[in-house]
């Protein structure tokens, strides 16, 4: 079983590195950076959280996401500046997973999690377009019709084989398959080694040749801030799905800290920085790779193909490694989310479709935010409607109130309204046995009320105060009966 198990996991991790060489060439290219800078930094950041990460089994690299922040950066102050960001981003997301923040992604509602899953599976189909293109021009004749007809034999392979055997990962049948077919029939069409020559040697360590100083950090630091940001979402976020479809737990503060001194060490070393890949990492995952060998190999191999086999893996249709990352888009996409529009509330479809468009137009860190404040509001709105009050008078002649609910920010005006300190009789009593006080707001609405009944000349009593609310109100200096 042992044996079956390590077996699974280098097959699943050599399919992966297959499916990491383009997505990593291409978004080094989209950052103005040479490709080896993508590939060393998949190698560091692969091998180490695999290594040392929270989360077996999961697949990190130089993700399109931090590519898409640096931009500006290596446009305007070059390379160097980039590596520094690099260093100052890893410290960043050690600090965050020291300080066991990962917990805080229990605060990403479902609805949000949907939205970033289907975001960035249209956005992996929509990577792929650029391939279709030779420069700025779409291919068109007989170059589309053959990059089409390897695209439909590859996604064919990926689909059909696993119902006659599961011995071997299906993507990776797939890409040497259709990479041994286009070399024997000499089929025309364009390779990986058309995008980037991939030779290289051993990273090295080297410092970024920059000035230590304010002045450089005041430049660096508002980048490094956004790109830890984005690769602790994209990273813990994805930690979170491949606990689903492991049904095992991971441990995100140290998924976090390893991610960090990866991206330290990926900085160091000239790499790029990165986070998790989702794309990857589903490929890894149907693949059947479970264990820290799988990443382990496929960083590994990423090296050895800078290394030794250039000449081969340049070779490898770019049709063969599209068609896998198509299939991998389709089984991103949570279709499930389309089946349950009608059944959810219309609050979570809005949080579903707002977090899908925003992470295709704008960034997954935007997209998040954005979802998390829908999906806060709306909480506070339902809680703040859910507030309620009973009341009756005692045979003393007095009025009993009982209150039901949570008091805070957004429900103090319909707590406030539930009395009337003109009419009521001269003593009120209030029961918070079934209240909940929150926050200051609620205080301060406790505290309106009393004044109410005061300039009313009548008295307030308040009873059954949990010892939270007694804190919170001691700590307001407030008095209570």
């Amino acid at each position: 079983m042992k044996a079956k198990r390590l077996r699974a996991d280098v097959l699943a991790g050599l399919t992966t590195s297959f499916a990491l060489l383009p997505e990593c060439i291409a978004f080094a290219l989209v950052a103005h950076l040479n490709p080896l800078m993508g590939l060393y930094g998949a190698f560091i950041i692969c091998t180490l959280t695999a290594l040392f990460g929270g989360r077996p089994g999961m697949v990190s690299g130089a993700a399109g996401s931090m590519a898409v922040v640096i931009v500006a950066l290596v446009v305007q102050h070059g390379v160097q500046y980039l590596l520094a960001t690099v260093l100052l981003g890893g410290l960043i997301m050690m600090a965050f997973g020291l300080l066991k923040l990962g917990k805080l992604v229990r605060m990403v509602p479902h609805p949000v999690m949907l939205g970033f899953v289907n975001g960035l599976a249209i956005i992996i189909a929509l990577a792929q377009l650029e391939h279709f293109k030779d420069g700025e021009a779409w291919l068109s004749g007989t170059p589309l019709y053959m990059m089409l007809g390897l695209v439909a034999v590859t996604m064919a392979v990926v689909y059909v084989l696993p119902r006659l055997t599961r011995t071997v990962p299906p993507a990776l049948v797939a890409i040497l398959g259709v990479g041994l077919a286009v070399y024997l029939l000499g089929l025309p069409t364009r390779t990986l080694g058309d995008m980037a020559h991939i030779a290289g040697g051993l990273p090295t360590l080297a410092l970024p040749d920059i000035a230590w100083n304010l002045d450089t950090l005041r430049i660096i630091a508002p980048y490094a801030i956004l790109m830890a940001l984005v690769g602790l979402l994209e990273t813990l976020l994805t930690l979170n799905l491949t606990d689903e479809i492991t049904e095992s737990r991971g441990y995100p503060d140290r998924e976090c800290v390893a991610l960090g001194a990866a991206n330290v060490l990926s900085g160091a070393f000239g790499g790029m920085g990165g986070c998790a890949m989702i794309g990857q990492t589903v490929i890894n995952l149907s693949s059947g790779g479970r264990g820290r060998l799988s990443g382990v190999v496929a960083g590994v191999s990423i090296l050895l193909f800078i290394l030794f086999l250039s000449p081969l893996i340049e070779r490898i249709p770019l049709a063969a490694l599209v068609g896998v990352m198509f299939v991998v888009s389709q089984q991103t996409f949570a279709w499930a989310s389309l089946r349950v529009l009608n059944k959810v509330p219309l609050n979570d479809v809005l949080v579903i479709i707002a977090v899908t468009v925003i992470t295709v137009f704008t960034d997954l860190a935007t997209a998040v935010l954005c979802g998390i404040i829908i999906a806060a509001l709306n909480f506070a709105w339902q809680q703040a409607r859910q507030l309620y009050a009973d009341s009756h008078l005692e045979n003393d002649g007095s009025k009993l109130y009982r209150v039901h609910g949570t008091l805070f920010f957004a429900s103090t005006t319909p707590f406030l309204n539930q009395f009337d300190p003109a009419n009521d009789p001269a003593q009120v009593t209030l029961d918070c046995q079934h209240l909940s006080f929150v926050d200051y707001s609620a205080i301060a609405a406790l505290g309106t009320l009393r004044e109410r009944y005061a300039k009313a000349g009548k008295h307030l009593r308040v009873l059954h105060l949990s010892e939270r609310c007694k804190k919170l109100l001691k700590r307001a200096r407030m008095q209570h009966d």
